[in-house]
């Protein structure tokens, strides 16, 4: 504690230099945070996914469309509990700014198969007995102001109706919320009733986009996928079935590798950082060359003026790396409302501020022992007398 007046004044020295370098500090451990959290948000669904479920798409894309009549004999399948199907609407309410995943499916059969999403019991009997009604995710209904019996408006980008129009709408007979505030992300979607949307559309009739299957206990999830596979390998529509982490897996790495990208671009920032900080320190240092001889020559040992360059450097990389993953913690829930709703889960972890500390450390060690070691070696003679 005794040194701390001397890191205060050698910090403040030149204030605007030191306010500019945490600055640039700060904002850098701000995309740490941010880069972070988006990473998270992003790999949510795959760290919330098992192996307990498999997700059977057509084998050559997943834009290629199965039979409805897949349904009974994957039902069939040994080692096979329950099983549901999907279609991707794609449509927009009001405007695109306003886009949200829709699914056209089996509502009551697909709230079976996914017991983290909670649709309260009068609800889930109004699915029961109403057939062309959709249900919601609470953040979507507080989002857009939505209440049950509301008519909602989506207009289509794909399918259009047999009547030739692209307006759609259905009514709201359910919100429902999921087991943990994390889980909510992944389920920030509207369930559309099947049966009316096949009904209706113009094209398609007869088809779904994949299948969602429960495994039986005990079974092997992979040895099943192989059987739900070798079922339509010599028919019109070959599957590829996979379980649903996997399937997750390889959806995400359709956007390529984002931890790779992430820490790139941290690579870039840090180096910069590095270059700017040290230059900082290094100039600090050379300003101050006959103080520090003054230090040795009451008594300051080498390695005490080691240890005070390296603690100058210490609490300047310390305070600003806090302070930017502050900054993120407060940005970040500001942003979450205007984001898709893949990111509505999106949240800083807490250990985020371990690993900024952890580096903010290393970044200190790395800027400061260059000056830190030249302040140790000064020869008191030579510094006082200018040289």
């Amino acid at each position: 504690m005794k040194y701390l007046p001397l890191l205060w004044a050698a910090l403040w020295r030149r204030k605007p230099r030191t306010i500019f370098t945490g600055l640039s500090i700060a904002v850098s451990f701000l995309l740490f945070g941010l880069l972070i959290a988006f990473n998270q948000a992003l790999n949510a669904g795959v760290a919330l996914s098992g192996n307990e479920r498999l997700v059977t798409t057509g084998k050559y894309s997943l834009t290629q469309v199965l039979p409805y009549g897949h349904f009974q004999q994957i039902l069939n399948v040994e080692g096979i509990s329950k099983v549901a199907h999907a279609s991707w609407f794609g449509g927009v309410y009001q405007n695109e700014r306003n886009f949200f995943p829709q699914f056209a499916t089996d509502i009551e059969v697909y709230l079976d198969l996914y017991p983290e999403i909670l649709l309260p019991p009068e609800q889930r009997e109004a699915v029961r007995l109403n057939r062309s009604g959709a249900i919601a995710a609470k953040t979507l209904a507080d989002r857009f102001g939505w209440k049950v019996g509301d008519r909602i408006p989506i207009q289509a980008t794909i399918w259009a109706r047999a009547d030739r129009s692209d307006a759609w709408e259905f009514e709201l007979i359910g919100i429902f919320d999921t087991r943990t505030v994390a889980e909510r992300g992944q389920f920030e979607m509207m369930l559309l009733p099947y049966t009316y949307f096949d009904e209706a559309r113009l094209f398609g009739k007869g088809t779904v986009g994949w299948y969602l299957a429960e495994v039986q206990r005990g079974a092997n999830a992979a040895t099943v996928a192989q059987r739900i596979d070798a079922l339509f390998a010599n028919s019109p529509f070959p599957t590829k079935s996979q379980t649903e982490k996997a399937f997750n897996q390889a959806f995400v790495k359709q956007l390529g590798d984002i931890g790779f990208i992430i820490t790139a671009i941290m690579g870039a920032v840090l180096f910069t950082l590095l270059m700017l900080t040290g230059n900082t320190m290094m100039q600090s240092v050379r300003e101050r060359i006959p103080e520090l001889a003054v230090l040795k020559t009451i008594g300051f040992s080498d390695g005490q003026v080691l240890g005070l360059v390296l603690a100058e450097a210490g609490v300047l990389c310390g305070v600003s790396a806090a302070l930017g993953v502050a900054m993120a913690a407060v940005l970040i829930p500001a942003m979450v409302p205007h984001l898709p709703g893949g990111f509505s889960g999106m949240s800083l972890d807490p250990q985020v501020l371990t690993q900024a500390l952890g580096l903010s450390a290393l970044l200190a060690v790395l800027v400061g022992m260059p000056p830190a070691l030249r302040a140790m070696r000064l020869d008191i003679v030579q510094a006082l007398g200018g040289h």
